[in-house]
């Protein structure tokens, strides 16, 4: 039979540090006030060329 010092739980040797852990939203969420406008630029740009290759 194994020792009672085998059933260790895996729940200290698993969990991340808080220096290690970090959210992808969190990672994104400062880079907001430039990747909004000009994505939106983008976006504007390629509907008007639609729009005029339609046309």
């Amino acid at each position: 039979m194994s020792s009672p010092a085998d059933h260790s739980t895996n729940a200290t040797h698993n969990s991340p540090t808080h220096a290690q852990e970090q959210d992808a939203v969190e990672a994104i969420v400062p880079l907001m006030p430039l990747v909004l406008p000009a994505a939106g630029g983008v976006l504007m740009f390629l509907l008007a060329f639609i729009a005029i290759y339609m046309a």
